[in-house]
């Protein structure tokens, strides 16, 4: 059955909404929700970005990105052929040949001919009863088994999500970049375009003429059909900027995954068939990399607390001149013995006030800015708390910050108003 009759228009038509839809969840968010652009400030992954930025991090994030985007143009290849009534064994026969030998996280999107597709190491589905068996030249209909390994990687895929962080049109839209240099709002992401064809493509013989061209985006162009030389392109960018020795923003990876060498294409019409699935093994390391590290420790700046390090800094130097401020006040009182005693209870102010920026520097987390529902995105900037959960995470978590504030506002102004006067 033809794709396009394989669900009626109005699922179709929720499905696409739905990248769009912001989750509502009584949860920490996950990290692929982060990355599907489904969460809001200030778990959102403007905010991620800018963590990652401050921990000099960002690289790992950027790739992810990159190397997500270059297969979301593989998809909208696929896709496209399948559209033309063609198959991939007549367009690019020699990807064909290795998706059936090795397997591959794209093959549901492949439209083969009528051939056999290789099975290694793993059962066919069970068929129903009285049912046909479905052909495997039809994507849409039945998934082609892969390989052990690969079987592994596209489950992995699966439970990541096939929706893109870049795009949140329609199946591929105008992509935007993260730039921590945007204002620090939600929706500031700026788009970048950037011509696919042979006049404005980079390759490794020209690397060295033109560098400049490195920190261009990966841009799905779609007003076109998208065509394999942009596909190796977007890869040769990608090794380029993040895989190649000494590159501009290389990435840490372990030795097995790491690529020395590019794959040569034997010519531009039949590019390398590594092409679609180069970078898979790596993005699924860096995902689970960030997932482990720094995804952990973003969630606890940003749901557990609303201030950057270097507003937690200024409040600690505030707080402890304020501190010694009222020090100074109610020692002076008490060696100079005013009368009455109640003329003390002044001391409470820059005991209030001191206690309040300490604390709030030692939690990271400011009760002024929780009532105001406000998070700091860095120095004497700060964005509006948007996701329901945190934002009552940040409320208990204040009121219990208050309560000590006051307890040691109490207890030192009691101390310094009932202890006896001495004149010196």
């Amino acid at each position: 059955m033809d794709e396009k009759h394989a669900e009626p228009s109005t699922s179709k038509q929720d499905r696409r909404q739905s990248t769009t839809r912001y989750l509502k969840l009584n949860r920490l968010p996950t990290l692929q929700e982060v990355l599907d652009r489904r969460t809001r400030p200030p778990l959102d992954l403007f905010c991620f970005y800018i963590f990652l930025q401050r921990e000099s991090a960002e690289d790992a994030l950027d790739f992810w990105l990159d190397v997500q985007q270059h297969e979301n143009m593989c998809k909208a290849y696929f896709k496209d052929l399948k559209r033309s009534d063609r198959t991939i064994d007549e367009d690019w026969p020699e990807y064909a040949a290795y998706a059936r030998t090795h397997g591959s996280h794209f093959t549901p999107l492949l439209n083969f001919s009528d051939k056999p597709i290789i099975d290694i190491g793993a059962s066919p589905p069970p068929r129903s009863s009285g049912a046909p068996s479905s052909s495997t030249g039809q994507a849409g209909t039945t998934s082609p088994t892969m390989s052990m390994t690969h079987g592994r990687e596209r489950r992995d895929t699966e439970s990541h999500g096939p929706r893109s962080p870049i795009t949140n049109a329609g199946e591929f839209g105008r992509p935007s970049r993260i730039r921590p240099s945007d204002a620090p709002t939600a929706g500031t992401d700026h788009d970048a375009q950037r011509g696919t064809g042979a006049g404005s493509r980079m390759s490794i013989r020209t690397w060295g003429r033109n560098p400049r061209q490195s920190r261009a985006p990966t841009v799905i162009q779609r007003d076109r059909a998208v065509q394999k030389d942009a596909l190796v392109e977007s890869a040769e960018r990608i090794y380029l900027r993040y895989l190649l020795p000494g590159a501009e923003k290389e990435i840490y990876l372990p030795p097995s995954l790491r690529m020395p060498d590019f794959p040569q294409s034997p010519s531009s019409s039949n590019p390398s068939p590594l092409i679609p699935d180069l970078f898979h093994q790596q993005k699924h390391y860096i995902f689970r990399a960030l997932e482990a590290d720094a995804f952990p420790r973003f969630l606890r700046a940003k749901a557990f607390a609303n201030l950057s390090p270097a507003g937690s800094f200024w409040r600690l130097v505030l707080g402890l001149f304020i501190l010694w401020g009222g020090f100074v006040l109610g020692f002076s009182l008490i060696f100079l013995d005013r009368q009455p005693r109640a003329v003390r209870v002044w001391v409470l102010l820059p005991f209030l006030v001191s206690t309040n920026l300490l604390l709030a520097a030692y939690y990271s987390l400011s009760p002024l800015l929780a009532v105001f529902q406000h998070s700091e995105t860095g120095a004497f900037r700060s964005m509006r708390v948007r996701e329901g959960y945190v934002r009552r995470l940040l409320t208990l978590r204040a009121v219990w910050i208050e309560a000590v504030c006051l307890a040691l506002t109490a207890a030192l102004t009691c101390i310094f108003v009932f202890v006896p006067g001495h004149r010196l």
